[in-house]
């Protein structure tokens, strides 16, 4: 089966620093895939050139959305064009809007889903009234599925941690992805999030379908979501398999530890 996502040879650039280097990763339909790698070998990197913050220097990208089966090539689109094709990201660090409620920040990630534009929202017809009415009730709808409908009418910012985690996720998921990019989602968490954390992403993927492509140092949570791993060093990757394989690569042990595993 085609892969929903496929980069060739991805290359980027900052005057003299490759920070990518000829990079190969794909996605299957339904697949966890968690990229990962030491500080600095270019992971957040390698996601925004896919999501187009960055336009790599050389390179492809292609996505076959499960929706219409269709291959393309988005080089060069903007950020929310990718959006816009099915593919949606969390940010390292935390990016809602702190001072608008939980349920405002999902209905934003609705955005690129609705149709009535400039007009409609200052005529404020039935039509723009009646779709604005869906947009809650979906947006709600979402933080049940997430766990954080108590919080529905709480600003952002007040949220615990790890519900913020969740809902910048629940926000990404409202976009109607294929695909789900996640930038260390675990970060910070304590052991009780990240448990929590590692039911949803499975369950997102068993129950809503959507494929998810993951960066994160919490190897414990790598070993026991991934279906596939992606081995990062230095912009270039290392090594790639399933998590045993990983787990006894001895190239990727020098990497995280500086020398052989026998040492």
């Amino acid at each position: 089966m085609e892969p929903i996502l496929e980069v060739k040879n991805l290359t980027m650039d900052f005057g003299g620093l490759r920070a990518l280097d000829r990079l190969n990763l794909n996605v299957g339909q339904k697949e966890i895939v968690a990229l990962i790698g030491p500080n600095g070998a270019g992971k957040t990197t390698f996601f925004n050139c896919v999501t187009g913050i960055y336009a790599p220097t050389q390179g492809d990208v292609f996505i076959s959305s499960s929706r219409n089966g269709n291959r393309e090539r988005i080089n060069g689109l903007k950020p929310n064009q990718v959006t816009e094709k099915g593919m949606a990201r969390t940010f390292q660090n935390i990016r809602l809007f702190s001072d608008m409620t939980v349920l405002e920040n999902v209905m934003i990630g609705r955005h690129c889903r609705t149709f009535s534009g400039i007009a409609g929202a200052v005529f404020r017809g039935r039509k723009t009234v009646r779709e604005e009415e869906q947009i809650k009730e979906d947006s709600f709808a979402l933080l049940k599925k997430i766990g954080l409908s108590a919080f529905v009418n709480d600003l952002a910012k007040n949220l615990p941690y790890g519900a913020q985690r969740r809902l910048e996720i629940a926000r990404a998921m409202a976009t109607e992805p294929f695909l789900l990019l996640l930038d260390e989602p675990a970060a910070g968490m304590n052991p009780q999030e990240t448990l929590e954390l590692d039911e949803l992403i499975v369950r997102i993927r068993d129950t809503e379908g959507i494929s998810i492509l993951l960066i994160e140092h919490d190897m414990k949570l790598v070993m026991s979501l991934s279906d596939r791993i992606f081995v990062m060093d230095y912009g270039k990757k290392i090594a790639q398999g399933t998590p045993d394989e990983i787990k006894n690569n001895p190239v990727v042990i020098k990497a995280y530890l500086g020398e052989e595993p026998d040492a």
